[in-house]
């Protein structure tokens, strides 16, 4: 079996912020930012991304999460980006914690703990796509 070389990581790709195209340059700023800009209160983030409010309290403070975090967090952040397509941005928060019809009469916040996201990424191509619901 061929081996593949694989590069090693430098130390600049290695500190790289991942969210730096939200303009900011730390997690603490990107929590400040989604609490301004989506309106979503730590608790809501804490529920998104499935970590503790401990894990959210430190990011907020400036400390930078596990790779299984951030990649959470990444996850967390493509879905605003999706959502902030189709709504005002500052309607986000409020938009998780209301009951929807489309989701029989869950809140989205629900059906992502129920672990089914995937719900919410079809509504999103849905209403995307043009396609009726």
């Amino acid at each position: 079996m061929p081996t593949i070389a694989r590069k090693k990581p430098t130390a600049a790709r290695m500190m790289t912020f991942r969210f730096s195209h939200r303009g900011v340059k730390d997690y603490s700023g990107l929590m400040q930012l989604y609490r301004k800009k989506f309106h979503l209160a730590q608790p809501l983030v804490v529920r998104l991304t499935g970590f503790s409010p401990r894990s959210v309290a430190k990011w907020a403070q400036g400390e930078s999460p596990s790779h299984k975090q951030e990649k959470a967090l990444v996850e967390m952040d493509r879905l605003l980006d999706s959502l902030a397509r189709v709504m005002e941005t500052e309607e986000v928060g409020r938009w998780m914690k209301t009951p929807n019809p489309a989701f029989d009469g869950s809140t989205p916040m629900q059906v992502i703990e129920r672990g089914e996201m995937d719900r919410i990424w079809r509504m999103l191509y849905d209403v995307e796509s043009g396609q009726p619901g």
